[in-house]
């Protein structure tokens, strides 16, 4: 029952934060276009609900040259790519704001798993274990505000099933509010390959 109640709160927010934060970012697609050549919005392809495909929008951080499907947390040089106005960006998470549309289009949940990338094979086969594959994803969720970019597969994957678990009205509530908390703190957050994530890519590479 309360999936249905969710799919039409996260429809009212969604159009709510639309109306509030149009002019925020009408003025961010200028900074972008007059920074750097290149689409104002950046379209990348995910995993959805039962592994159904859809396309994720995000305001575009990066130049045009830049690895489209490799998360940005495994570039070993990713500030080589990343724009000045994209860096502030994505330190604020603003750049996720065009995924209101993602969650009007229904693709997208405010709180719930973050959607994979289609290539993340490792990580879509661990949710399908825990059930986490089942979920519309979201936003944000719980493995945002517990270790977010800083987390490995298998971590980020428990939480994910954690979250198919304990789903709920207070549970998504306590996410959302903490994700406002974890990005002013910005935890979690990390450009680059983390050494320990280094170590753990290259052994499954070997």
């Amino acid at each position: 029952m309360y999936k249905y109640i969710k799919r039409v709160g996260d429809f009212l927010l969604a159009l709510l934060a639309l109306l509030c934060l149009f002019w925020i970012m009408a003025l961010i697609a200028v900074l972008i276009k007059v920074e750097s050549k290149g689409p104002v919005i950046f379209k990348q392809k995910r995993i959805g609900k039962n592994k159904k495909e859809f396309y994720i929008y995000k305001f575009r951080t990066m130049r045009i040259d830049a690895p489209k499907d490799m998360p940005t947390h495994l570039l070993t040089n990713p500030e080589s790519f990343i724009t000045k106005v994209g860096g502030f960006l994505r330190k604020t998470s603003l750049d996720e704001l065009p995924q209101i549309f993602n969650i009007l289009k229904g693709d997208m949940s405010i709180v719930g798993p973050r959607p994979a990338l289609w290539n993340q094979y490792d990580l879509i086969e661990l949710r399908d274990k825990n059930g986490a594959n089942a979920l519309v994803p979201g936003l944000t969720g719980w493995a945002q505000i517990n270790g977010r970019d800083e987390l490995e597969i298998e971590q980020k994957a428990e939480l994910d099933g954690e979250y198919a678990e304990k789903i709920s009205f207070l549970f998504d509530l306590k996410c959302f509010f903490m994700t406002f908390v974890c990005v002013l703190k910005k935890d979690g957050y990390a450009e680059g390959m983390s050494e320990s994530i280094n170590k753990k890519e290259k052994e499954r590479s070997l």
